[in-house]
């Protein structure tokens, strides 16, 4: 099951505390309303300090964007951790790993279009850091069980090839997160449960995956 994301986390500011206060309700303020479109004035509201304190700690409305993305990430990777704990292999890990992520994108739609889509892009269209940071984060798990899996001699990867290993992430990221995508647009098969939809498509994903 995903971490809850709600509004529980949009405290009032307390001394020494603002920049975190204002990341929480930016991040409450994109779950209740599904959307980002609110202004550094509202969520200075409901941080409970003056319209004007927000721009000590970012500079503009992407900033803090930035910010909400990467408590996503976070989010995220905590709960492809907690998922694979205990898992007997890579396939179970992977498997495991892919429920929790479908289960984060379902449950928080909104805020995962923010994390991957173009909301975050600068003019050059690089996008920032702590998102960035955070995302890795969160593809080191699924890159941790890759490895796995190769060390495992379960996995058509080469340990000491690191292109072979990229792509095997690669691989395994995209059709996860084409997964999330599809439930996330109600483009899936409506007739399946999400959760044995999850674990069809990576059963067939790790069959080409799989050492033979």
């Amino acid at each position: 099951m995903s971490s809850p994301i709600t509004s529980a986390a949009a405290r009032k500011y307390h001394h020494g505390d603002l920049r975190q206060a204002l990341i929480s309700a930016g991040v409450a303020i994109v779950t209740e309303e599904q959307n980002w479109n609110f202004s550094l004035r509202e969520v200075a509201r409901r941080a409970g300090v003056s319209h004007n304190a927000p721009y000590n700690h970012f500079a503009e409305k992407r900033d803090l964007l930035d910010a909400v993305a990467a408590v996503g990430f976070d989010t995220l990777r905590v709960d492809m951790s907690k998922a694979m704990e205990g898992a007997t292999d890579a396939c179970v890990a992977m498997i495991a790993i892919a429920q929790a992520y479908v289960a984060f994108a379902a449950n928080n739609p909104t805020l995962y279009r923010l994390m991957f889509g173009s909301a975050l892009a600068g003019p050059d269209g690089a996008r920032p850091a702590l998102a960035e940071i955070s995302g890795a984060g969160a593809k080191a798990v699924l890159r941790d069980v890759i490895i796995r899996g190769t060390d495992d001699s379960m996995f058509i990867a080469s340990a000491d090839d690191e292109m072979s290993i990229a792509m095997s992430v690669l691989s395994a990221w995209s059709a996860v997160h084409g997964l999330s995508m599809l439930i996330v647009d109600n483009k899936s098969d409506a007739r399946a449960n999400p959760e044995v939809l999850v674990e069809s498509v990576m059963t067939h994903f790790l069959e080409g995956l799989r050492r033979r």
